[in-house]
């Protein structure tokens, strides 16, 4: 049960109250905002929390038991705030929120409605909205190591090992066929599905400056073709220069052959799978009682 000061209280139980509701917002990169959907700024802990950002948000539900409780926050994109390159980007993802009942003539009477993440979000041409993930929503999260047949380490990672100083090249766009592909110069010689699973980072354009996963690559017949995962914020044009990694698969097979890493390997690629678990002893089958890595 949450317990209310008695301050609040008392405002609560008045006949008039002055209550608004504040969102404090910290972004992974340390950036703090404030949000009100008072009609004029609050200041309160050195921190102004901003009325004219078009901030709503839906009811609060609480619910017994481990579920997670959501609730969607609208507003509208802004250049100061809220911007759509910062979407794209991911500076809002996951970043912690809390949102806060409190007095509009004395802030600091305030009550902690909900603590959590933001979790997807969706966004349109003037305004976006974000889902506040409470914090039970973590205990859905896998941490820590897992056992499974393909690697749990990040490609050159300190785990990894690989440097990617050598799996790392340079190219330009021949031609952009719309937001996720395109065909690339400079990478005639780099074999076919290299670089699928690496990340490309763009050094020119409208996108300088931005990262996106590759989906796809393609060399056929000296044509280089790639396809992102997602779509980019601007328009790949000729002419834009990038730097590319080679991609992992996590498979001990492509850390062995390809990167040449396999002592490094971060996976157990010998874990018996359920056909080994369900199967029965045969002697004309893998399962005749000898070794299963003969």
């Amino acid at each position: 049960m949450k317990s209310v000061p008695p301050p609040m209280q008392a405002n609560l139980d008045s006949r008039a109250t002055t209550h608004c509701r504040l969102w404090r917002v910290e972004r992974r990169d340390g950036a703090v905002f404030g949000f009100t959907d008072h009609d004029r700024p609050l200041t309160l802990d050195s921190l102004t929390y901003e009325a004219a950002s078009g901030f709503t948000a839906t009811s609060i539900e609480t619910s017994l038991g481990l579920g997670v409780d959501n609730l969607d926050v609208e507003g509208a994109l802004s250049s100061s705030t809220f911007t759509e390159d910062d979407i794209v980007r991911g500076l809002w993802d996951d970043a912690d929120i809390e949102v806060w009942l409190a007095d509009w003539t004395d802030p600091s009477n305030r009550l902690l409605l909900r603590k959590g993440n933001i979790g997807e979000i969706t966004r349109g041409p003037t305004a976006f909205l974000a889902e506040l993930r409470g914090l039970a929503h973590r205990l859905g999260q896998t941490y820590g190591r897992q056992f499974d047949r393909t690697c749990s380490w990040e490609l050159g990672d300190a785990r990894c090992k690989v440097a990617l100083a050598g799996w790392t090249f340079s190219g330009a766009v021949v031609e952009g066929f719309d937001l996720l592909s395109f065909t690339a110069s400079g990478l005639d010689d780099k074999d076919d599905g290299l670089f699928r699973h690496g990340l490309l980072t763009w050094n020119s354009g409208g996108n300088s400056g931005r990262q996106m996963e590759i989906k796809r690559h393609s060399n056929a017949l000296g044509t280089v073709t790639f396809e992102l995962s997602l779509l980019m914020a601007d328009s790949i044009e000729t002419g834009d220069a990038f730097s590319v990694q080679a991609g992992c698969d996590k498979s001990f097979s492509t850390c062995k052959a390809r990167f040449l890493n396999g002592a490094n390997f971060g996976g157990f690629p010998h874990i018996p799978g359920n056909q080994v678990i369900i199967g029965y002893a045969d002697k004309d089958d893998l399962n005749d009682g000898g070794s299963l890595f003969r």
